[in-house]
């Protein structure tokens, strides 16, 4: 173990090594305010990872099921004995943070235990928004940044826009274990054959629904982005993701859409870059 990893709790050892985007994120956030994102994120990553680490849907639900309990219990002042249910509890104690965020992020991963994918483009949306939204906003709480309407728009906007370019980035990942997340219709009308995508032969036509889900991503963007200058800049920590997925988006762009190319799949050395800048400049 490195001395920086030595120096990182447990929370933000595991954000920074599943999720590193958004660790880069939170160290942006003030020092006093870091801890309680790491712990919020860590958290998202334990539920998100439900359908990878179980062999039935009715394993699934009952993990799910036991995240719902612990979170109700953390709320009650007796939260159980656990590396990320233990920070986080003292985050929701310290920031009044909402329970209904919480919940709505659990039950949003009980889609993933079905396989199935969404009918069109309004219910991946919906998918993207229950879970991507919810986590924004607690973040926003933590920051401070608590019922201003822009910033809780922009939030929607950014949930949105990441959930969406998360999951162009991961069809590779989801294809070799036969789950995909691109719209029903659009993979018909462009005659995508899941077969063929499971055999990691991805169609040509995939270019053109990858193409279309990027442009609904874009497009949360540029609605997030033109509410800047009604969004207190302390809320910039949690919205500064917007500056990731554009940088993801536009290497899918580069590559023609192929999200099987190399380069999608690589991490990107820029992106550092550009969101020290957009920091610098309270942009997100």
């Amino acid at each position: 173990m490195t001395n920086s990893e030595a120096a990182l709790s447990y929370c933000g050892q595991e954000v920074r090594k599943y999720d590193k985007d958004r660790f880069l994120t939170a160290l942006f956030a003030p020092a006093e305010r870091r801890e309680a994102l790491f712990a919020l994120y860590a958290f998202n990553l334990e539920i998100a990872k439900t359908r990878e680490v179980v062999t039935e849907p009715v394993l699934g639900q009952i993990r799910l099921q036991w995240w719902h309990d612990a979170i109700g219990e953390a709320y009650d002042g007796t939260p159980r004995r656990h590396e990320v249910l233990l920070p986080l509890a003292e985050a929701i104690r310290q920031f009044g943070l909402t329970r209904g965020h919480f919940e709505k992020l659990i039950d949003a991963r009980e889609a993933d235990l079905t396989d199935e994918p969404p009918a069109d483009a309004t219910c991946l949306i919906s998918y993207a928004e229950v879970t991507g939204v919810p986590l924004v906003l607690l973040a926003l709480e933590i920051l401070g940044v608590s019922g201003n309407a822009a910033a809780d728009k922009a939030a929607r906007h950014v949930g949105i826009a990441w959930a969406l370019a998360g999951l162009l980035r991961a069809i590779p990942f989801h294809a070799r274990s036969h789950r995909l997340y691109m719209p029903k219709d659009a993979l018909a009308r462009h005659d995508v054959a899941e077969g063929r995508l499971f055999d990691l032969k991805p169609p040509e036509g995939l270019k053109a629904v990858v193409g279309e889900v990027a442009d609904l991503a874009r497009g949360h963007l540029r609605e997030a982005r033109a509410l800047r200058r009604d969004v207190p800049r302390a809320a910039n920590p949690a919205l500064l993701i917007a500056s990731i997925a554009d940088t993801y988006l536009g290497v899918i762009a580069k590559q023609g859409n192929d999200v099987f190319a190399p380069k999608v799949l690589m991490p990107n050395p820029f992106r550092q870059v550009r969101l020290g800048l957009r920091a610098m400049t309270g942009r997100y």
